[in-house]
């Protein structure tokens, strides 16, 4: 566990935590400017120790957004979601009277990718007055706190993911079966360890979610289904988590790899409208 301490100084940055697990917002930086080498790797090191961090003020353009996130890695391009015109790599997220938010799951991004993302950077551009906030659930916790009968039956298990509703989401659009049966063929349902070993820290986390993971490899599927029932419930015990009140101009910057996160949707008809970029990771160990 991480000390528990009101606030944090690392390489000219200022800490504050959210829990003692999860979660810290960093003040003393303006991310309109490159990141020197000594804020580069105090941040890293931060998000590997909270697992998600958050930045207020940062009123940013789309270019500062991404030249932020190539900080920590290349960047994916999303085959579904929508982007931003002009901005293959930047996820436009709009929610309003006429859509509402979707991603009340929880979740860790794009695991039905072969190399799952390291990490996402999301930005508030509109925000509701009230609610639209955002849970992250720490997946080391997550993972420790399971009964040791539970960590011995998932001791190597391997799980299946799809992106289920995405394929959904395609039809409603209209795609063909044609279409579909590409999307299917490029990204065909990997196979990730259920409790994944973190490349740079070397702990193991939870890491199979509601949203793709859809069941153990080689196990009856009554007994999947509710063994993964139970594992999916652990993001949502209170003492694992953060919860992060959006406002104009704050961003958060989450490690795909040791958290899941869920978007409160109880603020239709009011606007939410953020943008997101991801980081490209390896494949799950």
């Amino acid at each position: 566990m991480t000390e528990l301490v009101r606030e944090l100084e690392l390489d000219g940055l200022t800490l504050a935590p959210l829990t003692p697990t999860i979660g810290a917002e960093v003040a003393g930086i303006d991310l309109r400017q490159p990141l020197s080498s000594a804020h580069k790797s105090a941040l890293r090191r931060a998000l590997l120790d909270w697992k998600v961090l958050f930045f207020r003020d940062q009123d940013i353009t789309t270019e500062q957004h991404l030249d932020f996130a190539r900080n920590f890695g290349e960047l994916e391009v999303h085959p579904f979601a929508p982007s931003k015109p002009g901005y293959p790599e930047v996820l436009a997220i709009t929610h309003n009277r006429e859509s509402r938010g979707r991603e009340n799951t929880w979740h860790s991004d794009v695991t039905w990718r072969l190399e799952p993302s390291l990490g996402s950077i999301l930005r508030a551009l509109e925000v509701p007055p009230v609610g639209g906030d955002t849970l992250f659930a720490d997946m080391y916790a997550a993972f420790e706190g399971l009964a040791d009968e539970v960590k011995a039956e998932i001791d190597g298990a391997v799980a299946i993911h799809d992106f289920t509703h995405f394929r959904r989401g395609l039809r409603r659009q209209g795609k063909s079966e044609a279409e579909i049966e590409a999307f299917d063929t490029a990204y065909r349902m990997p196979h990730h360890p259920v409790v994944r070993t973190h490349p740079e820290t070397g702990r193991k986390a939870l890491y199979v979610n509601a949203a793709f993971t859809v069941q153990i490899e080689g196990m009856e599927k009554e007994r999947s289904d509710a063994l993964l029932k139970h594992l999916y419930a652990q993001a949502a015990i209170p003492e694992y988590q953060c919860r992060f009140r959006w406002e104009a101009n704050s961003i958060a910057f989450w490690d795909n790899r040791a958290s899941q996160h869920y978007a409160a949707s109880d603020y239709w008809p009011a606007v939410r409208r953020m943008e997101r970029v991801t980081i490209i990771g390896d494949r799950p160990v």
